[in-house]
């Protein structure tokens, strides 16, 4: 891959919170039956799938200030930690179209969905 393919510059997003960039699988053009669809058809569906592409950190926790306030223990108490969610890159996702945001980059349609909008994973295991 070179320096600026469209893998390397999507490897540069950061997706944040609870969120996942959701490249949407390829429509089909053609019902069972044979009737060709006109474009949009398939994006006023109420569900849609696609692949997930990047994966937000997850879930803030807060911090924890409890009793101990050692100087050894500063450094953990500063970092924000998170709950990860269950979503790895490569999943295909099933996802309520509703709660998605669409949005364009390089080119490429991809959609932005919040962990809670997303109903079903597949996971091709290693």
């Amino acid at each position: 891959m070179t320096k600026d393919s469209p893998a390397n510059k999507l490897q540069k997003l950061m997706v944040v919170g609870d969120r996942l960039l959701i490249k949407p699988k390829s429509t089909k053009d053609q019902t069972k039956s044979g009737l060709f669809l006109p474009p949009g058809v398939q994006e006023k569906e109420k569900v849609q799938e696609g692949y997930v592409m990047r994966v937000g950190p997850g879930y803030p926790i807060p911090a924890d200030y409890g009793l101990d306030d050692e100087i050894w223990n500063q450094d953990e108490k500063d970092q924000v930690r998170y709950i990860p969610l269950q979503a790895r890159e490569g999943d295909l996702a099933i996802y309520l179209q509703r709660d998605a945001v669409e949005i364009n980059y390089l080119g490429d349609k991809y959609f932005i969905v919040p962990q809670s909008a997303v109903l079903l994973l597949e996971r091709e295991e290693d």
